[in-house]
């Protein structure tokens, strides 16, 4: 074993674990966080590890892991439902942009084959980054969100005809390294149309073949065979396409392609998900130890303005195309933004175009790999800017809806109308209980007047909303609302403005009931007690017991439950005094239930 090699996967994983939650703490995404680390431990800054190449080889799997999980999601289904965004607005967002960044390159002295290939990998932008951003903010099913999420998916398809077309480029006058290909020596017309064969091949036993070869594996009830079937099927696939000619990302994109609509297709997920996650940690450490910064110090001004500029370009791009399909204004300004960066995967065809088919000369390849990354580590710092100052000014200028005007009043007041607040309403309603409807949510509000209720936009929190729904001669506020703080909230405003109006809430849990309680709710009860309770009953039920004994039992239960409850708020502010009461009103509860007899 070569411990050298091991030394410096070890140093990566070191490095990893103590950057990458770093960067996570500070919302700079875990790519930016792996490529950081590799920067810290980069044989130029601290000389810790001598050679990154051997472990980055190792780590493209991870690379090729993606793709492959990537091709997993791209059910027939979900492309034919998002096909407008993806194939207008993602494919014309990778068609311009290649076009305009190739027009760039050839404008500054480069061949129009370099060009192209340059040009093509600098559209893909930060599948990783942009969908990472999206989720800390709550965004990722929001118009933003979606029509980014169907850029970044076509982006990902495009991969394909990319993939193909690089190597073109190669043959067009740079000589390409094939030293692994079959068909290298064919007529340049024919290879294409080898590769082609051979993927529809692929496709057609992939669909008619891998459920009967994983139905044989799965009865062998071994989590580990499953597990190496799954890695297999992948490198073979990859190495199939590296026999014609084609880069391995595209072998492990039609594997998951293949398996896409499988029945294992979530075990064969979970399965690799942990080796992709950690070998793609790896990749993006070695391209952070790849990195020359030397190229930075020698041209400054160069690398800044190429930085710029693709940000520039793509932006300007993305925002005039965002705008055609209906995503304009700040929305429009924020998908730009955030989808101006290079990608993680120009990384890889950066290596296919420069290191294995010499479309590019090294130190290009190592200037562009450099661009890329610094467009990465930007764009957290752009997004934050835009949320600070310019999204604001947009906001202060686009008309908000009014809170609607109530009209009644009603004995009771409902503050929340989603799924628990629509089950007390219907109840009250369908016995002659007149109620107001409180909900903050525009869109659950619309949604219930389509259905023929009545509600009113508002938010609960603010007590001029409360007075004008009738609070003050209003019998009951039933607090409904989702968010558990602003379930407090409420409760602590109608305590103090309407000292006569009998409060029942939701809890989210025991410490929320403990703390409604201490704001003085007249009434609480925890959402999921009943359900779960049901549950339990049924479950029993179905193992053999005696219904009559088992509803007894829960009638017990639940009594039980509701006392100790009860009296653990006095512990709840001592961590050791609530443990040791919770073990004593365990075992009380076991041996209740277990002298529990019938009468008679």
């Amino acid at each position: 074993m070569d411990f050298n090699l091991l030394f410096g996967v070890f140093v990566f994983l070191v490095a990893g674990c103590f950057v990458v939650p770093i960067a996570q703490r500070l919302k700079l995404g875990s790519v930016l966080g792996y490529l950081i680390a590799g920067i810290i431990i980069a044989p130029f800054i601290s000389g810790i590890v001598g050679d990154s190449e051997r472990v980055m080889h190792f780590a493209e799997f991870g690379v090729i892991m993606m793709m492959f999980l990537i091709g997993m999601e791209l059910e027939p289904a979900i492309l034919w439902r998002l096909r407008k965004s993806i194939l207008g607005l993602g494919g014309l967002q990778v068609v311009l942009t290649s076009l305009a960044l190739m027009a760039v390159g050839m404008a500054i002295g480069f061949p129009w084959q370099a060009s192209l290939a340059v040009g093509m990998a600098l559209a893909m932008s930060s599948t990783a980054l942009v969908m990472q951003m999206l989720r800390e903010k709550n965004l990722t099913h929001s118009l933003v969100g979606e029509t980014s999420f169907a850029v970044l998916l076509f982006q990902d398809m495009a991969v394909i005809p990319i993939l193909i077309i690089i190597p073109l480029l190669a043959s067009a006058g740079v000589h390409a390294d094939a030293s692994h290909s079959l068909i290298s020596s064919w007529p340049a017309w024919l290879q294409p149309v080898a590769v082609i064969a051979v993927i529809a091949a692929v496709i057609a036993a992939g669909k008619y073949g891998s459920r009967y070869i994983f139905q044989v594996i799965a009865r062998a009830n071994l989590r580990e065979v499953f597990t190496a079937a799954s890695l297999g099927l992948v490198i073979g696939v990859t190495l199939l396409m590296e026999l014609v000619g084609v880069s391995p990302t595209l072998g492990a994109f039609l594997a998951g392609v293949v398996l896409a609509n499988s029945e294992y297709r979530r075990t064969i997920e979970t399965d690799i998900e942990p080796f992709k996650g950690l070998l793609l940690g790896l990749f993006f450490i070695s391209v952070g130890m790849g990195m020359d910064f030397s190229i930075l110090a020698q041209n400054p001004f160069g690398m800044i303005a190429a930085v710029l500029g693709l940000i520039v370009v793509k932006g300007i791009i993305l925002f005039v195309l965002a705008e055609r399909f209906g995503v304009g204004g700040p929305q429009g300004l924020g998908l730009a933004i955030g989808l101006s960066q290079g990608g993680e995967f120009a990384f890889v065809l950066l290596n296919l175009i420069g290191g294995q088919l010499h479309i590019i000369d090294p130190q290009t390849q190592r200037f562009v790999t450099l661009v890329v990354a610094l467009s990465i580590g930007m764009t957290p710092i752009l997004v934050a800017l835009y949320s600070k100052f310019i999204l604001p000014r947009f906001l202060s200028q686009l008309p908000e809806r009014d809170y609607d005007t109530i009209d009644e009043h009603h004995p009771v007041i409902i503050a929340g109308f989603g799924r628990f607040g629509q089950i007390v309403g219907r109840f009250l309603i369908g016995q002659g209980v007149h109620v107001t409807v409180l909900e903050k949510n525009p869109d659950q509000i619309e949604l219930l007047r389509k259905f023929g209720s009545k509600g009113y936009f508002g938010d609960a929190t603010r007590l001029d909303l409360l007075r004008s729904a009738g609070a003050d001669e209003a019998r009951m506020l039933v607090v409904a609302v989702d968010d558990a703080d602003s379930a407090l909230e409420i409760v602590k405003l109608a305590k103090a403005h309407f000292p006569k109006l009998k409060i029942f809430a939701r809890a989210r849990n025991r410490r929320h009931a403990y703390e409604l309680d201490r704001a003085g709710v007249d009434y609480y009860h925890r959402e999921t007690l009943d359900s779960s309770l049901a549950l339990a009953r049924e479950a029993m039920v179905a193992l053999g017991r005696d219904r009559a004994e088992v509803e007894r039992k829960a009638r017990l239960f639940l009594e039980h439950d509701i006392v100790t409850l009860k009296k653990s708020f006095e512990f709840f502010d001592s961590e050791p005094d609530l443990i040791n009461f919770a073990k004593l009103s365990r075992e009380e509860l076991e041996g209740i239930l277990r002298e529990d007899k019938q009468d008679g």
